[in-house]
């Protein structure tokens, strides 16, 4: 038997396998529970039906919901490759058959896995890495769920006192303390800037007068009370809450990434690069599994941020680059959102900036280049093992 390959449809309570041989002939197809009596049973046939021969096994997903059927395959030392949806469905229309089904899906994914030569190895990581990407996608789902709290806060505040939302950053404690007590203009304005003062400092919020002086002003700018205006008062008071409570879990979740980040081995190296705190370096490991064994060169680090631009010529066209359809999202907000911030703290990051934008480059296009410049300066420190430094060391010419 000659080489083959198993593509997996993976689901949350079943997954279906199709394995295929060079000649793109099936071999199997089964759907197997998310259990891992089942899952060790069709790694053991579909190990059988390879003879001992080279397996590869793709699959649509990286994590989640295949998570144990990767532990698996990773303990018997198997190759896995990732495809991502979007290719699967754009690959749908080659295939004959108008139906979907997980049988077709998993037999294009294994088709696909034994045509294509760039698909992205599936790397597990090692265990601190896990745990920050866990911790890290916890965190972005918390600040997510709170942009949206914020903004359902924000539109209903608006229908009731409209005044009062211009004049609040509810990003900020202090707006949220204060709603969380008072919301409507007549009540704002009968308890007077003294007292509202008073009260908020009693429950340590800073410009306590400030803040109740805009508040009281704002609230003589309207006597009008709107349809519904206790309503309102209430659900804006619920999701007050809600907000202050997802400050708090974001908070606790940054400590935890925190501590697990800076008991890294590398760690003391990352944090060195100027724009680069807690969470940035921890998002960077989490993203390239902990370490830079799978990146040989800066260049390929930088084409897994999406940093190097790839060719896109046509006719007489040349010389186009683009950024390319298939990056790390998340490891190309690294390096750019850690270069902006490095503009202000880092005088050779800084002089870099100005020199792209006095050859004529926008602010972002100059960003973008510092932070394709920062992929070869972390890459380098990291293989050297050593911090950054301002002035560069010098050279020894003994």
């Amino acid at each position: 038997m000659s080489r083959v390959w198993a593509g997996t449809d993976c689901g949350k309570g079943h997954h279906h396998c199709l394995v295929l041989d060079a000649e793109g002939d099936t071999l199997l197809s089964r759907r197997v529970a998310n259990d891992e009596s089942e899952l060790l049973a069709l790694i053991t046939d579909v190990l059988e039906l390879a003879g001992g021969d080279r397996v590869t096994w793709a699959l649509d997903m990286t994590g989640g919901e295949p998570a144990l059927l990767i532990a698996l395959l990773v303990n018997h030392g198997q190759e896995l490759v990732y495809i991502p949806g979007l290719a699967v469905n754009r690959a749908t229309d080659g295939y004959r058959g108008a139906g979907k089904t997980d049988a077709r899906d998993a037999r294009i994914i294994a088709d696909q896995a034994r045509m294509r030569r760039d698909l992205e190895p599936i790397r597990p990581g090692d265990e601190a890495a896990i745990e920050l990407r866990l911790l890290t996608e916890h965190r972005t789902d918390l600040v997510a769920e709170r942009t949206r709290t914020v903004n359902r806060l924000r539109s209903l505040l608006t229908s009731m006192f409209p005044a009062l939302e211009r004049s609040l950053e509810l990003n900020t404690a202090g707006p949220l303390v204060l709603l969380s007590g008072y919301q409507t203009p007549a009540v704002i304005r009968r308890l007077g800037t003294r007292r509202l003062t008073a009260w908020l400092r009693n429950r340590k919020v800073r410009n306590a007068e400030a803040l109740a002086a805009r508040a009281v002003e704002a609230a003589e700018r309207q006597h009008t009370a709107v349809a519904g205006e206790a309503a309102i008062a209430r659900m804006v008071r619920t999701l007050v809450k809600e907000v202050m409570s997802l400050n708090e879990k974001v908070t606790e979740t940054d400590k935890l990434i925190e501590g697990q980040f800076r008991e890294h081995e590398l760690a003391e190296v990352i944090l060195s690069m100027p724009g680069i705190g807690g969470t940035l370096g921890a998002e960077f490991l989490a993203s390239v599994g902990g370490s830079l064994d799978a990146f040989p060169t800066p260049d390929r680090l930088a084409a897994f941020a999406g940093l190097a631009p790839a060719p896109r010529d046509s006719g007489q066209v040349s010389g186009n680059l683009r950024r390319p359809q298939r990056y790390q999202r998340r490891l190309q907000r690294v390096f750019y959102t850690s270069a902006l911030l490095s503009i202000r703290s880092d005088p050779n990051s800084r002089r870099f900036y100005d020199r792209k934008r006095a050859e004529g480059k926008r602010h972002t296009q100059a960003v973008l280049a510092l932070a394709r410049r920062r992929v070869n300066v972390l890459w380098a420190l990291i293989r050297d093992r050593r911090c950054y430094e301002v002035i560069p060391p010098a050279v020894s010419h003994a």
